[in-house]
């Protein structure tokens, strides 16, 4: 067994680091602040190739692991929690496009993903319809020339909704239940799309949105893979990009418990460093042990996707145990660092507002251990 980076692996997520430290992280805070999500962001991350990872260098992409995808969005995860959301859509959908979409269709999507000129979103979540995601109601009604199709909806809770340019959307074209729902690439610039704002917790440079679709017009031409047949090829992206939203949250864990320790050595009371103290540093060698065992679940899930090997309960654990680990550690670190971790000007308030979302957002807690179950059990002995 092997538990280390190879040397190609340990030099990019140096260079990522660099990239981060330098471009992302002195626009964390004042971005969360203006609440509203910056297109040179998406260029400056896809000239440092991270809106290509999943793409084919044929696309204009970089055509890497699921390893390397998750190496990236810990390191930025470590500067700008909220920049991984662009990590996490496009490698989500670009790996939902590559497996499903014809090769014209590929030519035509991806070379703008890849470049950060399209920013995509996927729109599954609506009103009534969260985890029950087959159970989806937004309307694709068929058009008069049998063409293509017109939607009829609202989709809520977008991450990235208000700044997207394209949206992989899920719609009923059929009956009742998985097998009626169809995925399509949707322009968000027709004027029958209009969106509405969500005024977060955190996160709130990601622009989370509702979007209502009023006879929006889709062709043969945008439906993604077979009709019917959206629902399981959108679903099967998930198992993947679950391990990429742990790793994200492990990285500003980390970025918080560094700051702790550092708190710990440098801060005084009464005569000694704080971390001479059992209740202060104990909490620290708990929070370090944890990550630690967090990070080994996202990187096997992300592993056993490049080796083709079953990883839906591996995912399942990173996403359930990640975000949530995240923000115990986050909020651990803030109450070591005390009074000044409690003021806006520290990044560990803003990262712990900032992660709760991840906890709710691609699947919740309960989800992920259904999962888990199921494959543990097996799915006669299982909820």
């Amino acid at each position: 067994m092997h538990y280390a980076f190879d040397e190609d692996q340990d030099t990019y997520a140096h260079e990522v680091r660099k990239f981060a430290v330098k471009t992302l992280a002195p626009h964390y805070q004042s971005d969360d602040k203006a609440a509203e999500f910056r297109r040179q962001l998406a260029l400056d991350m896809a000239a440092m190739g991270l809106t290509g990872l999943r793409i084919p260098e044929e696309y204009g992409g970089q055509e890497a692991t699921a390893v390397i995808a998750g190496i990236a969005a810990e390191e930025v995860g470590r500067e700008d929690f909220n920049a991984g959301y662009l990590i996490i859509n496009t490698a989500l959908i670009s790996d939902i496009i590559v497996r499903n979409a014809t090769d014209e269709q590929k030519a035509a999507w991806l070379p703008g993903i890849a470049s950060g000129e399209t920013i995509p979103c996927i729109c599954i979540t609506e009103p009534g319809h969260g985890t029950d995601a087959a159970s989806l109601e937004l309307k694709a009604t068929p058009s008069a020339d049998a063409t293509g199709w017109t939607l009829h909806g609202e989709k809520t809770s977008i991450t990235l909704g208000m700044a997207s340019d394209r949206a992989v959307v899920l719609a009923r074209t059929g009956g009742p239940g998985a097998r009626g729902v169809s995925a399509f690439w949707v322009d968000l610039h027709h004027p029958s799309v209009s969106r509405s704002a969500f005024d977060d917790l955190g996160s709130r440079a990601i622009g989370r949105a509702s979007l209502h679709f009023d006879g929006t017009p889709v062709s043969r031409a945008d439906l993604i893979g077979e009709e019917g047949a959206g629902f399981v090829s959108v679903m099967q992206g998930f198992d993947y990009s679950r391990a990429i939203i742990g790793l994200l949250c492990i990285g500003a864990a980390q970025a918080s418990l560094d700051e702790a320790i550092q708190w710990a050595r440098d801060r005084e009371a009464f005569g000694a460093p704080i971390g001479t103290f059992q209740g202060v540093s104990f909490p620290l060698a708990e929070a370090a042990t944890y990550l630690k065992g967090a990070r080994h679940v996202c990187f096997e899930a992300l592993w056993r996707k490049d080796t083709d090997q079953e990883h839906s309960a591996e995912a399942a654990m990173a996403k359930f145990w990640a975000p949530k680990l995240a923000a115990d550690v986050i909020h651990q670190c803030l109450l070591t660092i005390g009074h000044i971790g409690y003021s806006s000007e520290h990044k560990v308030g803003q990262r712990l507002r900032d992660v709760i979302g991840l906890e709710i957002g691609d699947g919740t807690a309960q989800v992920s251990k259904l999962v888990i179950s199921r494959n543990l059990l097996g799915r006669k002995y299982a909820p």
